[in-house]
């Protein structure tokens, strides 16, 4: 084999893959706008930082020593207190997730204190444990300074001014189990994953083979026909999440403390949330290739790095939050992992339910418009 030959051989071949890459679109978007969106997504999106944690603080203790241990909350810029009345209003936004602990200083406080140890309750939303243990971290660092402030100013050390003991309780994840907050997550990715990316192919491989021109003869409606291509998928679906279901219970041991039929019906109405947008995805593509990698980007990619399945949205610029919004994913990653964690909290319940069900009626109707217009 002569050099020459070999050159000339390699030179025509690449030239004929470059254009074939050119007139591909697909690949060229894939190849060249992935990467961006990637290192963008990772670089502002994910954050695994703390940051304004909301801290219920129920003083039964208006003492000024008391005022002044919780006072030491608003110097740290990773804690965000939010005084509150009672124990009952602190729960209650412990319920809807608008409080990620409650500080609690009893009204034996001072008289503790003055014995030589105080101490107050610290309550922990531990659905995500890596949040709830940072937040014991910066809460502990907080009301420690307070304390050393107030021995220098008896002129002695801290154990002469006394000390705060707190007592600490986690609710919804006792035991800090990582596994408790993935699991859930878990569950979303598969659904997601199932449904945009086995039904974004159906559609396009009709296309592809030629098969829905045979279709486009017959008195077949457009909502007939995506009904019918649903069907068999919801039935996969339906058999994933219940293999999901007994792996959750059986293998990983997570507590499904919200009703079991509720969580059936959620997931089968995000299952069909998803479907309806990989098939939407199919109609316009009409490219397998195509829609894989679209279905892929508009749905599974955004449902691991923005709907909290990873971290705490919370925790992440405005602008990243406000897409995060716009996925269906978002609403049910947070409904699911309260149903497992915290139990049946209806106003969440009906929120996301709807949310998810105006999803799927504007995605099937978009679905029919799109194979509406190829059938006319």
């Amino acid at each position: 084999m002569s050099a020459p030959g070999f050159l000339l051989r390699l030179r025509a071949l690449t030239r004929k893959e470059t254009r074939q890459l050119l007139r591909d679109r697909s690949n060229l978007f894939v190849g060249l706008l992935l990467p961006v969106v990637l290192i963008l997504l990772f670089g502002y999106g994910l954050s695994f930082d703390v940051k304004d944690a909301r801290i219920a603080v129920v003083m039964q203790n208006n003492s000024q020593a008391a005022r002044e241990a919780a006072m030491g909350l608003t110097g740290s810029t990773y804690l965000s207190p939010v005084w509150m009345h009672d124990m009952h209003e602190a729960e209650a936004g412990m319920m809807g997730g608008e409080i990620d602990a409650i500080l609690r200083v009893p009204h034996d406080f001072l008289r503790q204190l003055a014995l030589g140890e105080a101490r107050v309750q610290l309550i922990l939303n531990g659905v995500d444990s890596t949040t709830a243990n940072a937040i014991e971290g910066y809460v502990t660092g907080a009301l420690s300074v307070p304390l050393e402030k107030r021995a220098e100013r008896m002129g002695g050390t801290q154990a002469a001014a006394g000390s705060v003991v707190i007592v600490q309780r986690s609710w919804f994840n006792e035991p800090g189990e990582s596994t408790w907050f993935l699991v859930p997550g878990l569950l979303v990715l598969i659904l997601t994953l199932i449904g945009a990316f086995l039904t974004s192919l159906l559609v396009a491989r009709e296309w592809e083979r030629g098969t829905l021109e045979a279709i486009f003869v017959t008195p077949v409606r457009p909502l007939e026909l995506v009904l019918a291509k649903l069907a068999p998928y919801m039935v996969i679906g339906t058999i994933d999440l219940v293999m999901c279901l007994l792996a959750a219970r059986w293998l990983f041991e997570v507590p499904m403390r919200g009703s079991l039929p509720i969580i059936i019906a959620v997931s089968l109405l995000y299952l069909l949330v998803s479907l309806s947008l990989g098939l939407l995805i199919s109609a316009l593509a009409r490219n397998q290739f195509a829609a894989s990698q679209i279905a892929l980007l508009v749905s599974f990619m955004p449902a691991l790095m923005l709907s909290g399945f990873v971290f705490d949205l919370r925790n992440v610029p405005s602008v990243i939050r406000a897409i995060s919004q716009l996925l269906p994913a978002t609403h049910f990653m947070g409904l699911i992992k309260t149903l497992f964690m915290a139990g049946d909290y209806w106003p969440d319940i009906l929120r996301s339910s709807l949310i998810l069900s105006l999803y799927a009626a504007v995605l099937i109707t978009f679905t029919c418009r799109a194979l509406r217009k190829t059938m006319d």
